[in-house]
């Protein structure tokens, strides 16, 4: 108590002369801020408040650099130095969708009011507070009236894709942007324990203003977990009843409405903020506002929540700060670690929804039968939730990586997101475990910039492999093992792999002529009675290969010396204790 008291006598705020509404409380409630009205605020809070600071963290992929506001009760705005004095840091980024601008004008009134009024500052005693006022700053330029076409206002916005043309809310383990690359370095630095996405929601109608979604609670270390679901989010949902805005898990649902089975759990993958964040043991959280709800209140809920998270965080500090602890201790024994998730659909707990009763009738359009939603019928109904995932696919952890210095955009965005790697200094041969590359499925259309590899499948060879000095290796006893192992291993969902990082081994770079091959199939056949008893076998079980010599001589041609031995493996070996 002594320290806060001091503090207020050190930076007592500046009497509030000057008038500080905001661009969107100046407005008509159906208007949000430019970017240029949105920088100017901030600066105009980091010249007048000591407790504020503003500055550039790094490049965007349209020039402009991207921003972090840095709200603290004694001006200390160094994450070192903030995690030394053992304050719990809340992340807030906004615009990374930036036709969604709630968030956007909620954290300016956010932010001014934590400095100019008492009762809030006291909050800051156990919490400093960094927020990305517009991450999409690309798309918030990129001004205009018409694109989101389900959105109830605001009059004018951003839009949604980058200067790349890029859904940043896809980009965050692939780091296409250097958006993302930013934000990656800005996260490191901060390491913080809680973040919050800003959005607005798509989807049906109801009756709520804000649904929200929390990371995954299976994906968290199981303490993490246990706090989230037991602490932090009875917390959320209650306090925000009780400020006149009642709740509900994000509304994703299979069905025609989502009364008919159910709401089902988002499974934000790493290539979202939240499944990123997820990775080195932040909870973070998505408020969505109802698209259809009118804009004054949807930046209210914002408002709200974003309130109740730092006054939470502030209340819950010990024990979230001893959960975040737990886990990242047990992070060092941990042995086997999930690539993939599946939802559990023998497991619901029953909630209440408040929606609206929804039906088929014919369309205007069309004449086809459409959904529409009959406000003047709301429901209250209990309906349940699956929120339970189960690993799909899981990987027993490795000593260490060996990553060839040949993939430097893989290794750069290791670097970026945290991850230790040392140097060889001299070229090194050892036995190591080798991926090869059985099978995949690829997207017939790219998606976010990339055709995305899916049900990938390994087979494993231990294998003498020689590496050259400068390849690095990247054990997995450090803070960032869980990243690390997500992103190196193929099989996971947003793994390099997966995004197209090493498409270059899918392809062969040598083969033969048939007509020259003949007689060396024929030789190697007469020499090794196994290979030809396989071959034998192969034409009794299969008859369409049985039919193909093209098929027959190529399946020789693979078990010979002459065939490649980089066809298909991954470059990225994996040390064994």
């Amino acid at each position: 108590m002594f320290s806060f008291l001091l503090s207020a006598l050190l930076l007592a705020a500046p009497a509030p002369k000057d008038d500080w509404r905001t661009p969107f409380e100046k407005g008509n409630g159906n208007t949000t801020a430019t970017y240029a009205e949105c920088l100017a605020y901030y600066r105009k809070l980091d010249a007048s408040y000591p407790e504020i600071t503003m500055r550039a963290a790094g490049p965007t992929d349209c020039g402009e650099p991207l921003h972090e506001v840095i709200v603290s009760l004694d001006g200390d705005a160094e994450p070192a130095s903030v995690r030394g004095k053992n304050r719990r840091v809340v992340f807030i980024q906004n615009g990374i969708h930036p036709g969604e601008p709630e968030g956007i004008d909620a954290c300016m009134a956010l932010v001014r009011d934590y400095v100019q009024k008492k009762e809030l500052r006291r909050q800051l005693e156990n919490v400093t507070l960094v927020v990305i006022p517009a991450y999409n700053v690309d798309g918030m330029l990129s001004r205009n009236s018409t694109t989101r076409a389900n959105q109830n206002g605001p009059e004018e916005y951003g839009f949604r894709g980058n200067a790349r043309n890029l859904d940043l809310n896809r980009d965050y383990l692939k780091q296409d942007s250097r958006n993302a690359r930013s934000f990656a370095q800005l996260f490191q630095r901060w390491q913080p324990d809680v973040f919050v996405d800003t959005h607005t929601s798509d989807g049906a109608d109801y009756q709520y203003t804000m649904t929200l979604i929390a990371t995954q609670k299976d994906k968290l270390h199981p303490v993490l977990g246990q706090y989230l679901q037991q602490s932090l989010l009875p917390a959320l949902y209650d306090g925000m009843a009780r400020r006149k805005t009642i709740m509900t898990p994000y509304v994703d649902f299979e069905g025609r409405t989502p009364d008919a089975r159910g709401l089902v759990g988002f499974l934000e993958t790493p290539r979202y903020a939240t499944g990123y964040t997820t990775l080195f043991n932040t909870i973070g959280v998505i408020t969505e506002t109802h698209m259809l709800k009118a804009y004054a209140p949807r930046v209210r809920a914002q408002y709200d929540f974003l309130d109740l998270m730092v006054r939470t965080v502030h209340a819950q500090a010990a024990v979230l700060a001893q959960a975040r602890a737990t886990a990242q201790a047990q992070l060092r024994t941990q042995t086997t670690f999930p690539l993939a998730w599946r939802l559990d659909t023998t497991q619901a707990e029953k909630i209440t929804f408040r929606g609206y009763e929804g039906r088929l009738q014919p369309s205007a359009v069309s004449g086809q039968p459409r959904l529409f939603y009959d406000r003047t019928k709301p429901y209250t109904r209990s309906v349940p939730y699956y929120n339970t995932f189960r690993p799909s696919v899981s990987v027993t952890r490795p000593a260490a990586y060996i990553i060839p210095q040949a993939w430097g955009e893989v290794l750069e965005r290791l670097r970026l997101s945290g991850v230790q790697l040392r140097t060889l200094t001299q070229d090194t041969t050892l036995t190591a475990e080798t991926y090869y590359i059985a099978d995949y499925k690829t997207g017939p259309r790219p998606y976010e910039g990339h055709y995305v590899h899916t049900a990938v499948e390994l087979r494993t060879e231990q294998q003498p492999r020689t590496f050259r000095a400068g390849d690095f290796v990247a054990t997995t006893q450090q803070p960032a093992a869980r990243y690390l192992i997500e992103a190196l291993e193929p099989q996971a969902t947003d793994s390099f792999f997966a995004w197209g990082f090493f498409d270059s081994i899918l392809q062969q770079k040598e083969y033969f002529s048939d007509y020259v091959f003949e007689d060396i199939a024929t030789e190697l056949l007469r020499q090794d009675p196994a290979l030809r008893a396989r071959l034998e076998k192969l034409k009794a079980q299969n008859a369409v290969f049985a039919q193909s010599g093209a098929a027959q001589l190529d399946w020789v041609y693979r078990q010979s010396p002459h065939y490649e031995k980089s066809h298909l493996r991954y470059p990225i070996a994996r040390v064994i204790d």
